[in-house]
């Protein structure tokens, strides 16, 4: 898959390519380079992608914690797509792909880049996407419309 995955980002022309055999490898690597993009499979021995997620994300010793990341994985269930989100990944990408949908994904995190959230049990991006047109105000937290706040929209 490693092969395949520089195959295509030669393809297109991406820059240096800096590949690694596992998560731990893949952190190295990353400290060493500070790639612009970073790109992982979610099945990696013995240091999984989603540890490599965590350690970017959290580890001090990270250069760049809001580094776009890519997880790769075979699997599209839902529970994936969230844990993988939930660990801070950027965008997810199910195998088996075309060179067409990781052209894609990387030009979405480059165009669109998102928000970063820092909280005591996160940092990443801004895990919210959806744009709901029927809200109107500056909260939106079940808890603030339960405590009876109402806020309007300036005109």
């Amino acid at each position: 898959m490693r092969k395949l995955v520089t195959s295509v980002l030669d393809a297109l022309g991406v820059g240096t390519i800096y590949t690694a055999a596992d998560g731990e490898q893949g952190f190295t690597q990353f400290c060493q380079h500070n790639p612009d993009i970073v790109i992982t499979d979610w099945h990696m021995q013995p240091t999984s992608g989603l540890e490599l997620v965590q350690k970017i994300r959290r580890n001090p010793k990270s250069p760049n914690r809001m580094v776009p990341i890519i997880m790769m994985t075979g699997y599209s269930a839902l529970p994936r797509v969230e844990t993988a989100r939930d660990v801070g990944a950027t965008e997810f990408l199910v195998k088996p792909f075309s060179a067409q949908d990781m052209a894609r994904r990387i030009a979405y995190v480059i165009s669109a880049p998102r928000d970063f959230i820092e909280t005591n049990e996160y940092f990443g991006p801004d895990r919210r996407r959806r744009i709901s047109g029927d809200f109107k105000g500056t909260t939106k937290r079940a808890a603030d419309k339960d405590a009876g706040r109402t806020e309007s929209a300036s005109p």
